[in-house]
């Protein structure tokens, strides 16, 4: 399991100012019992600082019970951990604090210094940390055995009659442009996003800050073979546990990240694309009403990609570009674009030149790839990382099932 997800919390919260704690709380008994859990105390204090931590990242929800809830699961994760004689060294916690402060382009000291200035003490990011590497190397000893995917079941997944990868997954998008002058603000709004947890979370951050046709829909996308996917995008789709969300990815003029709702693995597919063929015009104006009424207008009357020539006819020859291409060639953003349409369906949802170009994107036709294009390793870890995932989910269910957890 990523340690992205057991620590995602801290992730961002050098990006926000805050206040310290009152400086009457310790007469409020903030170190009294508040929730025992298995014998073991968790303390109002411990509860104050996860909400505090919870509050600064804008966290959605109940912050009081969200942070019960946390505090419960580290731990459940470090007993667990505990009864298989698993302990973190010094050195190994250190290393986790700074592999984590690095994710914020900061030094272990500076990310202590922004923590202490949130009222947040170096102990509580200490056992948080703790937490999350005592679960990561339970879960590898536990699961990676029993998570072993057999060449058989990679055969099944891969072979077949024009068969391909049986791996499918179920996201959710979220593109945000970046206009010049506004990309730190972008980044660290993607910073944000990218701690949340839940469907619902995500989506109305898509809903709310999303570029895309999708937008409306809190970022849904159907169904879609892993194959027809941008190959930058696969290994982190299946890197993701579901319900998790990637970290932000940058793309020409935008910042874009991904949440995964589901993976499932399926007996065959199509082949995957050799060569996906497409037309995209640019016009002046970005994304103003005028420019999209105007694209509005172009995409009634074509029928498939030729007409296209006709629309540019007269105009400079960079102005439409016309390719077929691997879909490893593609640019990232057009490719995704892409996966999204059918032969002579069109999308306006990207830009060009700091947003001042938009682009009316259209699908001409893909190619099929022979079987023995498939990527045989980005099958079998993904197939792994599934199970390992559900495996882990799983175990913790069965641990929060089995704990006697009582409120003070």
């Amino acid at each position: 399991m990523p340690l992205k997800h057991t620590l995602s919390a801290l992730a961002i919260l050098a990006a926000f100012a805050g206040t310290g704690l009152p400086q009457d709380a310790w007469a409020q008994g903030l170190f009294s019992p508040a929730i025992i859990v298995n014998d073991e105390v968790i303390t109002g204090y411990e509860l104050e600082q996860r909400k505090r931590m919870l509050g600064a990242l804008r966290a959605p929800g109940d912050l009081n019970q969200v942070a019960r809830e946390q505090l419960i699961d580290d731990r459940l994760r470090l007993q667990a951990a505990k009864d298989a004689g698993i302990s973190p060294t010094e050195q190994e916690v250190l290393d986790g604090m700074d592999e984590f402060a690095s994710r914020a382009s900061l030094s272990r000291d500076q990310f202590l210094q922004a923590l202490a200035a949130q009222g947040v003490d170096e102990q509580t990011f200490r056992d948080f940390v703790r937490a999350g590497l005592s679960w990561r190397q339970l879960v590898q000893q536990r699961f990676v055995g029993t998570a072993a995917v057999s060449d058989e079941e990679v055969d099944r997944a891969i072979a077949g009659t024009g068969g391909n990868a049986g791996v499918r997954v179920l996201i959710s998008e979220l593109i945000m442009p970046m206009p010049p002058g506004q990309e730190e603000t972008v980044r660290q709004r993607a910073e944000r996003i990218a701690q949340l947890e839940g469907e619902g979370a995500f989506s109305a951050q898509a809903r709310r800050f999303s570029a895309t046709a999708t937008a409306g829909a809190g970022g849904k996308l159907p169904w879609k073979d892993l194959t027809e996917l941008p190959p930058a995008l696969q290994p982190i789709l299946l890197g993701l546990r579901p319900g998790e969300v990637s970290d932000p990815i940058p793309l020409q003029g935008a910042m874009a990240l991904f949440q995964l709702r589901a993976i499932e693995e399926t007996d065959y597919q199509p082949a995957p694309p050799a060569a996906v063929e497409y037309a995209a015009y640019y016009m002046p104006g970005g994304r103003t009403p005028e420019a999209l009424s105007k694209a509005a207008q172009i995409v009634s009357k074509l029928d498939r990609c030729d007409d296209l020539y006709g629309v540019a006819k007269g105009q400079p020859a960079e102005v439409l570009e016309r390719g077929s291409l691997p879909l490893d060639q593609i640019p990232t953003d057009i490719a995704l674009e892409l996966s999204k349409l059918d032969p002579g369906e069109t999308s306006t949802a990207l830009t060009r030149a700091g947003g001042q170009t938009l682009v009316l994107l259209m699908l001409c036709g893909r190619s099929a790839a022979a079987p023995e294009e498939v990527d045989r390793e980005t099958v079998l870890g993904g197939l792994r990382n599934q199970r390992i995932g559900t495996q882990a989910e799983g175990y913790l269910s069965q641990l929060r099932s089995d704990a006697t957890i009582l409120d003070q």
